[in-house]
This record gives C-alpha cells, structure tokens and sequence, in this order.
C-alpha cells in the first residue's frame, strides 16, 4: 500500500489529507483544516503566508505522527506568488490577487503590449487577477522587494522550498501567471523584459509529478499538478470524449481538455485560457467568479448575527421563488470582499429586477446566476471548438451542491455528472502515485477514480422557464457595464 499526504490551499480554508493506494483503489482521509484569512497592511492586501506554512506543517505533523508517508506534495489557487531572498527567506506575505492595484498596473501594461499581443504571447485570459500585473505594479513603485529578492515562487513552491529546499516553479502554476509562453515552453523573457519586470527572479519549470527532494522525515516532495485546478482536472472520470468539466470553488473553471493551445482570436474574444495540465495537456477553459459570492454573503450575514450553514442557506434558496432576479457573477462591483448581498440588490435594482431583500432570494439569484454562467461559458466553448459536449463533469465543492448541479443541467440542457468532491486532493495524491510509478498513466490514474468514487447524474429537464432566463440573463451580462463598480 501506498501513503501520501496532499497540503490542499484554497483562497478560503486550507486542509491536509492522506491518501493510501492499494491497487485500483484510493482511499483518501482528511486528517487536518484550517481557515485562511487575509489581512491588511498598509493599504495592500495580502495573504498570512507564515500562518499558512504554520497550518499546514501542523497537519503534515498530524498525518504522520503514526505511520510515515512515501511522499508529499502541495497545491493552492493560482496567480499569487512570494519573493524569497538568497537565504530563502520571505521578504514580504504574498499580494492577495484582489488587491486593487493589479487593476490599476493593468493599464500601463498595456500601453506597452496591446492586449491582443499579451493574450497571443501568452494564451491567458485577459484578467487583472493575473501575476504580470502584478509585478507590473511592483515596478511602476519601484518597490525594493524586487532588489532584494533573489527568486519568485508560487504559493505552492513557497511550501515545497520550506519542506525540501527546492527553487522551482511546477508547469501548470507557471502557466497562470501571464508570463509564460506556451508555444515555447518557457517564460516569456522578452514580454517582461518589455515591462521591466526582473527575469531574473524566474526559477526553473519543472513538469507535473518531478521530485524535488526529501522532507526531514525522508518523504520524496513532489511537484505534482500545483495549480489546484491542475489537480482538480487530472482526477475528473470523463466518460465521453470533448466533455465539459465544472470545477466549482471560490472560483468556477469551466473547460474541455485539449493536446496543445488553442490561441486565435475566436478564444481572445471569447476570453478564454490556456492553461498547462498533467501529461502534456492543457485546459481550455473560462474562469468565472463561483462561489465567492456564497461565501461573501455568507460572511455578511455572520456578522450582522444570522449564522448560517451553507446546508441551511441551500434549503432557504430551495424555497424561494425561481429565476426571479439574475446578475453576472463577473461583474467588477463583486470583485472585492464586503457586504456581497446588499451589492447583488443594488445590481440588480439598476437592471430592472426585483432586489432579492432575505438570504433565501439572495442565494437562489447566485445559485441561478451561477448555473447559466455556466452555461454560457460551455457555448463558448462550442462555438471556438470542434467539439459537441455530451456531458458536463462537475467536481469541487461545487458537486455536493445539488441545486447547483441540477440548475446548471437545467441551464445548459446536458446531463451534469457530479463528483468527486475532493477532486483536488484526489488529482494531487493520483500524480503523487505516478510519480511514484505505483501508477503508468492519466488514463490509469483516472480509471482509479472511477473504481474508487461514486458520481452523481443530473439530467436536465426541458423548460420554458430556463430557456426564457437565458435570454434574459444574456441582457442582463450586457447590461452589466452600466452597473457601478
């Protein structure tokens, strides 16, 4: 049998698992959660990166206070990265990607590289979310971490550099950050050379499933898919091929699995990503705001004394009336944290709809909203693919949620195949294996999902009622620019 343990980082809670492989079977125990809150300092938002290592050391602690691990490896959302000095040292807690001033760098970036050059260099969708601009920002104010940094690292590699030493950068991170030219296979040096960013920071791109080195307890560390939707992906069981797959969190990434980019400008003006995957794929795919939203009003409410369970807030959205108020979860003015609900009311009241007044009507217009984005996303897909998707495959957080599911079934008129839940810690553990040679292959790797997790299907349903909310939804995202942010 074989022992792993997978560091889990989301943008909201952080957790530790072990997985234990015994032939075509994975079995997979979470032994440790934390939450993960960012603070403010100075006006910047950042994320708590020494809390973070605190967290996740505690849990790898715990996983192996029995029985030792054959390996273990680390994955967290994308974008945000740490300067670390010559001794390794982190200068400053990482940028949290919603800090405003990759918005305001945006701009400057391009004045010097057309948006249509970044996205053909690239292959990224255009999103001020993305790491250049970030770093954009750090040069625009000549800010003194770049002097004295001597290497940038993903969150991810942060971990893995406290765990082993390493200094390097895993493929399929690499590829969100908008730095990376996928044609080439490396960064884009003369793209940020252009900006004035510092190459030199930039470490070696090492594949999905390299080891790194060992833990002090002798454990191999491995870079494993640490793009969490890397991970998330690589543990999807598709049935069909040129299927959809949902990966619903914070964020929601809807794509297909593609052999290579697909950059043109039908996928620059649909605003679509390239993302790198395991075994030489990449992801097509949308980002779209998830279940931020939830969680935000979920927070909102918290504080005002009505603390309720995301179980509880599903029941109430069950119970309100349908498809009676519609937003685009992408739009700027849910961008940032605060009070989410009152936000979605005053967008709505600017487009012509009903302003949902309790958390019942608050939480069916996200789940709602949500489910046709979704199905949005998917005829985008369509129409730049030669691809007819027969099935979407939600997995995450997102395929326990079974309104969610169902609606966006009922949204995009295709059977929606749910699970497994944990798909992030599964793909990390399933790349583990590999790496490990206890598995030969993706395909391999996937049919172990198969044997081992059971999947839920939602059939859609024909209904007047959700064709008539897709027109108006589609009103509704043009609308959307009118609305303040």
């Amino acid at each position: 049998m074989t022992r792993m343990a997978a560091v889990d980082l989301g943008a909201q809670s952080g957790r530790v698992a072990i997985g234990e492989l015994d032939g075509d079977r994975l079995t997979v125990a979470e032994v440790h959660r934390f939450e993960n809150e960012p603070f403010e300092e100075q006006g910047v938002l950042r994320w708590d990166i020494d809390r973070l290592f605190d967290d996740a050391l505690d849990g790898l602690r715990a996983a192996t206070r029995d029985i030792a691990v054959d390996s273990v490896a680390v994955d967290s959302w994308a974008v945000d990265f740490g300067l670390v000095d010559a001794d390794g040292k982190v200068i400053h807690s990482p940028v949290h990607y919603r800090d405003t001033r990759r918005v305001d760098a945006a701009e400057s970036v391009y004045s010097r590289i057309p948006p249509r050059e970044l996205y053909e260099r690239t292959g990224i969708q255009l999103m001020p979310i993305n790491t250049v601009f970030e770093l954009a920002a750090m040069t625009l104010e000549n800010d003194p971490a770049l002097e004295d940094a001597a290497t940038l690292l993903m969150i991810p590699d942060l971990l893995h550099a406290r765990l082993c030493g390493s200094r390097s950068s895993e493929f399929t991170n690499a590829t969100t950050t908008q730095c990376f030219d996928p044609r080439a296979h490396g960064w884009a040096l003369d793209l940020l050379e252009r900006l004035e960013i510092p190459t030199g920071l930039l470490p070696e791109i090492v594949p999905p499933g390299t080891a790194l080195g060992r833990t002090e307890d002798g454990a191999e560390v491995i870079a494993v898919a640490t793009h969490d939707t890397g991970s998330a992906v690589a543990a999807v069981p598709f049935r069909r091929a040129g299927s959809v797959f949902i990966s619903v969190g914070t964020w929601s990434l809807v794509g297909m699995e593609i052999d290579r980019p697909l950059i043109n400008d039908e996928t620059f003006a649909a605003n679509l990503t390239n993302e790198g995957g395991v075994s030489g794929t990449f992801r097509l795919l949308r980002n779209v705001t998830g279940l931020w939203l939830l969680h935000e009003s979920r927070r909102t409410w918290a504080s005002e004394g009505h603390d309720l369970s995301f179980d509880e807030l599903t029941a109430l959205a069950e119970s309100a009336p349908p498809l009676r108020s519609l937003i685009d979860p992408d739009h700027d003015s849910f961008a940032v944290p605060g009070d989410m609900p009152s936000r979605i009311a005053d967008f709505c009241r600017v487009t012509g709809q009903p302003a949902p007044d309790d958390p019942a009507a608050t939480v069916r217009c996200i789940l709602e909203s949500l489910a046709l984005k979704h199905a949005a996303s998917v005829d985008l897909l369509r129409d730049v693919t030669p691809a007819d998707p027969a099935e979407l495959h939600v997995v995450g957080g997102g395929a326990r949620n079974e309104l969610l599911c169902r609606w966006t079934a009922a949204a995009a008129v295709l059977p929606v195949v749910a699970g497994p839940e944990e798909a992030t810690l599964v793909g990390n553990l399933l790349v583990q294996a590999m790496a490990l040679g206890e598995l030969g292959s993706l395909e391999q790797a996937r049919d172990v999902v198969r044997a081992s997790f059971g999947q839920g299907v939602y059939e859609p349903t024909t209904s007047n009622a959700w064709t008539e909310a897709r027109a108006r939804f589609a009103d509704v995202v043009s609308a959307a620019p009118l609305v303040s942010s």
